[in-house]
């Protein structure tokens, strides 16, 4: 079996997925901080925003199992995580990719906050990126134990201490979402492992980066649609089995009509079309089953610092909901053919080599 060469240095730059969560972490930390009157975030703001709590399961707060993993109490807790998270983020998102980095990297956020709502029978408040960057780290030793990169035990021997000297230095370590996450990371590559080796003899075609990422937010919104229309009928298990059936079914439909059309001349171009097509449906339904609470929003007052052009087409918006829905949606759909600009000019000088390119890649990986 072929070893993936990584690079046996300890640091690899960090890319596109790893500075989105290192972004999205320090500008929500930034938000909350704006509040707060101490150097620290109380806990009521952590609370209001999306912490996760003792009893947050049982009132169905669910959303909570994601929310927590991108909030943080002070500048220190954030530095700490945002510091792994550079630091083993760009070994893994290089080997796998950005979208089944994603994936493993919110997986474990989630089985972080399961964990620590499992072990723990007191009162508490959870907040960090703990879970999420503990399974990065245990993807990438999942990894090691398959031989599919070359880092050196060196690399995890010194990175599991840093792990462990970080932790105790700070107080009120959760060592249970560091394991839950940790674990969560070698289960969930190993699974991806198998997945790939799947797909191998189920499509015909290893899709682009983009189209698999693109993918994965449209399925996240389509299961907030879903959830959205009715969470706690959905996790209970009342009526739920026919949504869950028909989407994980037309999830399945998409993927393969994808795969069919990927090898065909000029399909690379097809299918950036289409996922713009799709992008732009799927904004305009967001728009639709959230407009009870867009509407609350319009009644909201707007900061002093929103200037009177921001002001005036806020008012207008809202005045007219609709048109509010067509304008996103119609950036949904320039926004992603400028995004794949570049794929789509390919697409569009394919005379068939693209195809016969990406069968070939399926045929030559062997799992991840």
């Amino acid at each position: 079996m072929s070893v993936y060469r990584s690079g046996r240095g300890f640091f690899e730059i960090p890319h596109t997925a790893t500075f989105v969560l290192l972004t999205a972490n320090v500008i929500i930390f930034g938000l909350c901080a704006r509040y707060s009157d101490a150097s620290a975030i109380s806990g009521e703001l952590l609370l209001r925003n999306g912490a996760m709590y003792s009893s947050a399961l049982h009132r169905g707060e669910y959303w909570r199992l994601v929310t927590y993993g991108f909030l943080h109490a002070n500048i220190v807790h954030l530095a700490t995580n945002m510091l792994c998270l550079v630091l083993w983020g760009g070994h893994l998102e290089k080997r796998i990719g950005a979208c089944y980095f994603l994936l493993l990297y919110l997986c474990s956020v989630v089985a972080g906050g399961l964990t620590s709502n499992l072990a723990r029978a007191d009162q508490y408040l959870s907040v960090g990126a703990s879970g999420g960057i503990s399974g990065i780290l245990g993807g990438l030793l999942c990894l090691w134990l398959l031989r599919k990169i070359d880092l050196s035990i060196n690399f995890f021997v010194a990175n599991i201490g840093l792990n462990v000297v970080l932790g105790f230095s700070a107080p009120r370590v959760d060592w249970a979402a560091h394991l839950g996450g940790f674990t969560a990371g070698i289960v969930i590559c190993a699974l991806l492992d198998l997945l790939e080796k799947s797909l191998r003899f189920l499509l015909r075609c290893r899709f682009p980066e983009f189209v698999k990422l693109n993918l994965f937010v449209a399925g996240v919104a389509s299961a907030i649609l879903l959830w959205r229309g009715g969470p706690t009928q959905v996790l209970s298990g009342t009526n739920s089995a026919p949504l869950v059936v028909t989407l994980v079914a037309a999830s399945m439909i998409v993927i393969k009509m994808f795969d069919l059309i990927m090898p065909l001349k000029k399909g690379l171009a097809i299918v950036v079309l289409s996922l713009s097509a799709m992008n732009a449906l799927l904004a305009c339904l967001m728009g639709v089953v959230l407009a009870p609470s867009i509407t609350a929003t319009c009644a909201t007052t707007l900061p002093d610092f929103v200037s009177p052009f921001g002001v005036e087409l806020f008012r207008s918006l809202c005045a007219n909901p609709f048109l509010a829905v067509g304008i996103v949606s119609l950036l949904a759909f320039a926004s992603t053919i400028l995004l794949y600009a570049q794929d789509l000019q390919r697409g569009i000088n394919d005379i068939g080599f693209i195809g016969a390119s990406l069968r070939g890649e399926r045929k030559r990986r062997d799992g991840i």
